[in-house]
């Protein structure tokens, strides 16, 4: 053989073994990407199932025929094959959307928030993979090749996304707290995107996630008074109240739970624990009597407290929980 033959047959193998090596790499790639696709619909999966699952106890909060429907849809969407999917989990978030939420537990609304809120993330990070492998799979090396091999060619999930402006959960504590002269204390307040709107309210605020009603009531008053009360102190809760509301305009549904509880003897309202968001909403803080309430023109919540005030001070609580506006 040649010096020439010699020097084109190791340019040959040296090529050979380059090209190898990169079909070899390209070939580990895609399979990842197929690893990787395949654990992204597993995730997708199970969180389609869990809304599937948090839809049924919906629907058993509801009048019976959406409730019926509802649950229909969701053991449809549960039991659809993979080609049939689309159509079912589609229809799923049709009905759930027409929920009246406001009808509905706020714990349960919590739950099936965080279910769509899962399966939001979960679509995203499949669609993501199932990008990232077509189109590694449809370049032409790769079809040539047959690179990907046995794989079935992945396919996206397109399903609704829920409607980004739903009111978010949001449970909360609240202290009808009262001095020694039956009066209720109330703080002036505002929502910094209407600043010239202001409005009373009791002491109290959010649960924090697998906090207890009651440890969030002694919290909060601990927090925005200074007054650190025992668990015993606490009356109730005596009083429900669900509303809608916004806040730095952003949509909450929100469940207010009322406990009673009374001042100890010379305690005094201590702000000094506000944090920067309460420092900048909130302009002060009185003792309202149930005639300054019935007087006043000014917003207080609940809006029921003028009327609803006199029968806690007159009447010993007899454990019925009150759904109050």
């Amino acid at each position: 053989m040649s010096d020439l033959g010699f020097v084109l047959l190791l340019v040959g193998l040296a090529v050979l073994v380059v090209l190898g090596s990169w079909l070899v790499g390209t070939a580990n790639r895609l399979d990842r990407l197929h690893v990787r696709t395949d654990a992204a619909w597993a995730a997708l999966d199970a969180a389609l199932a869990r809304r599937a699952v948090v839809a049924r106890a919906v629907a058993g909060s509801l009048d019976p025929v959406p409730g019926d429907r509802l649950r229909v849809l969701a053991e449809r969407a549960e039991r659809a094959p993979r080609a049939e999917r689309e159509t079912a989990e589609n229809a799923l978030s049709r009905e759930l959307a027409e929920v009246d939420r406001q009808a509905v537990a706020l714990a349960l609304v919590a739950e099936l928030v965080d279910a769509e809120h899962r399966v939001v993330i979960a679509r995203r990070v499949h669609g993501d993979a199932v990008r990232d492998t077509l189109s590694q799979r449809r370049r032409r090396v790769v079809r040539w090749f047959k690179l990907a091999g046995t794989a079935p060619e992945p396919a996206y999930l397109e399903i609704a996304e829920p409607e980004p402006d739903l009111p978010r959960p949001r449970p909360s504590a609240r202290v009808v707290l009262l001095d020694t002269e039956d009066r209720v204390l109330l703080f002036r307040g505002h929502d910094p995107a209407t600043p010239d709107h202001s409005f009373w309210f009791t002491a109290g605020g959010g649960v924090d996630p697998g906090e207890d009603l009651r440890a969030a009531a002694l919290r909060e008053l601990r927090e925005e008074t200074g007054i650190a009360l025992p668990d015993a102190a606490l009356t109730g809760p005596v009083w429900r109240r669900r509303t809608v509301f916004s806040f730095e305009d952003r949509a909450y549904d929100g469940e207010e739970w009322f406990f009673l509880a009374r001042l100890p003897d010379g305690a005094r309202v201590s702000t000094a624990g506000f944090t920067e968001l309460e420092a900048r909403t909130i302009a002060e803080h009185r003792w309202w009597s149930a005639a300054d309430l019935a007087a006043t023109a000014e917003t207080c919540y609940p809006v029921q407290l003028a009327e609803l005030l006199p029968e806690l001070l007159t009447g010993q609580w007899t454990g019925a929980l009150r759904t109050v506006r």
